[in-house]
């Protein structure tokens, strides 16, 4: 399951350079140089994650963040701007972005910051789980297929990226992590359940 970018720039230098980075790093990339275009990007792309330059030709980027999202499950926004002034991040931050990055910036560290608001996703009872990449994708493949198992091999396949999955206990130590920090007691899981001999399967809360 590979995270899907939408970049929003008008300068084609920048989207390149962050395209190919990205894709390098397992992300599915699409991308868009206005504010129209971004909004029909926005509907059929179906991004996790939205770099947002605010300075568009047709519209201030930030009229994206007014009407995309501010709830949990629209995609995180991360913006990237050269208005580096302290109005301008307080704005966007209050209009809905996860993240603010000024330019120039090091790719190093805006691939940090967007592991870091991905991480930030996931809380229980108001706590921050502090779940990895890999451990938000099995999190996420098993509660778009809950209360149905789902076997290693799917899983092997579908985050891990194996075509032939290995015999490994790689998922299994995983779900062990897991449960660790979203069960209430990992030896009795409420959620995550082992079907055995087949795979687990997640219960929904409630």
């Amino acid at each position: 399951m590979h995270k899907h970018v939408l970049i929003v720039e008008d300068d084609a230098a920048l989207v390149r350079l962050l395209r190919d980075n990205l894709v390098c790093e397992g992300f599915v990339v699409d991308q868009a140089g206005t504010v129209e275009v971004a909004r029909r990007k926005l509907a059929t792309f179906k991004p996790d994650v939205v770099l947002l330059d605010l300075t568009l030709p047709d519209e201030d980027g930030l009229q994206i963040c007014r009407s995309l999202k501010t709830g949990r499950e629209g995609p995180l926004i991360i913006v990237l701007s050269a208005r580096n002034s302290q109005v301008d991040k307080i704005r966007g931050l209050d209009l809905g972005a996860d993240d603010y990055v000024t330019k120039p910036f090091a790719f190093g560290e805006l691939l940090a910051r967007m592991r870091a608001v991905m991480r930030r996703r996931a809380v229980r009872d108001g706590r921050d789980l502090n779940l990895s990449l890999r451990e938000i994708e099995v999190l996420r493949y098993l509660a778009e297929r809950a209360g149905a198992v789902v076997t290693r091999d799917d899983l092997l396949q579908a985050v891990w990226g194996y075509r032939d999955p290995p015999l490994t206990r790689s998922v299994d130590i995983l779900i062990t992590r897991l449960r660790r920090k979203i069960e209430v007691d990992s030896h009795r899981p409420r959620y995550i359940r082992t079907m055995h001999g087949d795979g687990y399967s997640l219960t929904p809360a409630g």
